[in-house]
C-alpha cells in the first residue's frame, strides 16, 4: 500500500476532484492510477481494475491503444500547436473534411472547442446568433432568445449548457445565474404505462413538445436533446420514433435542432451517432468524448451551409461569428481523432459490437429478478440497471443512503470501475471488451448489488 498511499497524499494536499465531496476522501481514498491497457487500469500497487465506464466516457478502443499512440506520437514532433484564426494545418483539415463525410448528410462546416460543455455553448450561441442576423437583415425586431431542452436532461456544466439541462443536483445552486429555458416533457420510456410500448410513449409525448413550441412560437431558437439516451440523467432511454417526430416538428415551426451526441456518438449505439436510427439530420451536432478514442480534449459543432452563410459577409456587416478557444482544433487532438475514425474504418466495430452488446444483455439478465431492481435498460454499449427500495411501486431509496455509492466501493474493491449514477448502475465499457470480462463483470455487479442492497 506504500506507493498508493504516497500518491493520495500528495493529491489530496492540492487536487480537488471533480463531482467529489473531498471530505469523502478521508474514508474512501482516491485511486491513483500509474498505468492503462486495453479496458484495464493499474495502480501504483500494481492491482487492475477494469474500465467499465469508458473513464468517464470517453474510451472507443481501449487505453493506450497503439494505432492512436502512434499518430499522436508522430504529430507532436511535427506541429504541438497553432492558432486557428488566420491558421490552419492538416490534422484540423483532413479531421473536418472526414466528419462531413461521416455525419448526417447536409452538415457541411465543423466548429472546434475543447470540451463537451464548450461544444453545446458554440451551438446555443450559434444559433441564437443567426436568429439574430436574420432578423436584422430583414430588419424585423428579434424576439428569440430561448431555447427548450427536455426533463432530466443533461448537457454540460458551464452556465450556458447547464441552462439547458434539468438535472437538479448540476443546475439547483446556479438556478439565478442560468437563461430561461423552457423545459419540455420527457420521452424517457422508463414512465410509460404498463402495457404502452416506448414507441407509443413517445408519440404521446411529442405533443407536450408540440404544444410548448406552439405557445412560444417566435421565442425559440432551438430545441437541445441527447438522441436516444439521457445520460447523466440516469441513462434513461427513448424510442427514435421521437427523434422523427421532433425533426418534423422543428421543421413545421422553424427552430433549430441540436443533437447534444457527446456521450451517445461514435458507436455506443451501434451507429456511428444516435441521430441515424431516426434518420434525421439536426441543424447541430454535437461531438466529443470519444472523438479522440479517449486520448486527448476535443470538441466539434457541426453544422449546415444556410447556417454558415448567415455568418458570411462583409466585414463591416458584424456578422462574424465571435467565439473562441486558445486550444481551437489542437493539432495534437485531431491526430488522435483521425486515428480513432481510421480504426472504425479498418475494423468491424460497429458490427462486433451488436456482439458485445448481446454479451453485456446476457450478463445482466440475472438482474431482471432482483428485488430491488426497477429495470434492466440498453441502447447498444450502454446497459443501465436501476436500484430501488421497492420494485412493485418502483420507489427510491432515499438518497441519503447512498446505494449506488456502496456498488461502487464494493466492486471498487474487487477490482471493477463502475461509479453508478446516483442508484443507477451503467454498464459503458470500451469496444474492446471480451466475452469473459463481460461475463466477470456482470458477476461483480450482481454481488455489488446483493452486498448494497442487503439492509
Amino acid at each position: 500500500m506504500k506507493r498508493n498511499q504516497a500518491w493520495i497524499e500528495r493529491d489530496v494536499a492540492h487536487v480537488w476532484h471533480p463531482c467529489t465531496q473531498m471530505k469523502d476522501l478521508q474514508q474512501w481514498p482516491i485511486v491513483p492510477i500509474s498505468s492503462a491497457q486495453g479496458v484495464w487500469l493499474t495502480d501504483f500497487n500494481g492491482k487492475r481494475y477494469l474500465d467499465a465506464i469508458s473513464s468517464w466516457w470517453v474510451n472507443l478502443f481501449g487505453h493506450c491503444h497503439p494505432h492512436i499512440t502512434q499518430a499522436v506520437q508522430q504529430q507532436v514532433a511535427t506541429l504541438d500547436h497553432v492558432l486557428l484564426a488566420g491558421f490552419s494545418h492538416a490534422p484540423v483539415i483532413e479531421l473536418s473534411e472526414q466528419l462531413v463525410q461521416l455525419a448526417p448528410a447536409g452538415l457541411q462546416h465543423c466548429f472546434y472547442a475543447d470540451n463537451g460543455s464548450s461544444a453545446i455553448e458554440v451551438a446555443l450561441k450559434m444559433s441564437f446568433h443567426y436568429w439574430q442576423n436574420q432578423d436584422r437583415q430583414h430588419q424585423r425586431p428579434s424576439k428569440r432568445t430561448r431555447f427548450v431542452c427536455l426533463a432530466n436532461s443533461y448537457h454540460g456544466e458551464t452556465l450556458g449548457a447547464l441552462s439547458v439541462s434539468d438535472v437538479a443536483l448540476y443546475r439547483q445552486t446556479y438556478d439565478a445565474l442560468l437563461l430561461d429555458t423552457i423545459i419540455a416533457p420527457t420521452p424517457d420510456a422508463y414512465h410509460r404505462a404498463p402495457g404502452q410500448s416506448p414507441a407509443d410513449y413517445a408519440e404521446q409525448q411529442i405533443l407536450g413538445m408540440r404544444d410548448l413550441l406552439e405557445r412560444h412560437a417566435g421565442e425559440v431558437c432551438a430545441v437541445v436533446i441527447e438522441p436516444l439516451v439521457q445520460c447523466a440523467g440516469g441513462m434513461r432511454m427513448y424510442d427514435a420514433i421521437y427523434l422523427t417526430r421532433l425533426r418534423q416538428l422543428c421543421d413545421e415551426l422553424q427552430v433549430h435542432l441540436i443533437a447534444d451526441e457527446i456521450a451517445v456518438g461514435f458507436g455506443r449505439t451501434n451507429r456511428l451517432f444516435a441521430c441515424e436510427h431516426a434518420h434525421i439530420r439536426p441543424d447541430f451536432l454535437c461531438l466529443s468524448k470519444g472523438l479522440t478514442g479517449g486520448f486527448l480534449p476535443l470538441s466539434v459543432t457541426l453544422t449546415t451551409a444556410d447556417i454558415y452563410q448567415a455568418f458570411y459577409a462583409d466585414h463591416h456587416q458584424l456578422k462574424a461569428f465571435l467565439h473562441s478557444h486558445s486550444y481551437t482544433g489542437n493539432p495534437l487532438a485531431c491526430a488522435a481523432a483521425l486515428a480513432t475514425l481510421q480504426l472504425f474504418q479498418t475494423t468491424n466495430v460497429l458490427t462486433d459490437n451488436q456482439q458485445r452488446g448481446a454479451q453485456m444483455a446476457l450478463a445482466a439478465e440475472q438482474l431482471r429478478d432482483h428485488p430491488h431492481v426497477s429495470d434492466v435498460r440498453q441502447t447498444g454499449m450502454i446497459l443501465a440497471i436501476e436500484l430501488v427500495a421497492d420494485k412493485t411501486t418502483r420507489t427510491p431509496y432515499p438518497w441519503q443512503q447512498r446505494r449506488g455509492w456502496r456498488v461502487y466501493q464494493h466492486a471498487l474493491e474487487q477490482g471493477v470501475i463502475l461509479r453508478p449514477l446516483g442508484d443507477v448502475v451503467y454498464w459503458m465499457p470500451p469496444y474492446v471488451i471480451s466475452a469473459d470480462e463481460i461475463s466477470w463483470l456482470g458477476q461483480v455487479t450482481a454481488a455489488a448489488i446483493d452486498a448494497a442492497t442487503r439492509d
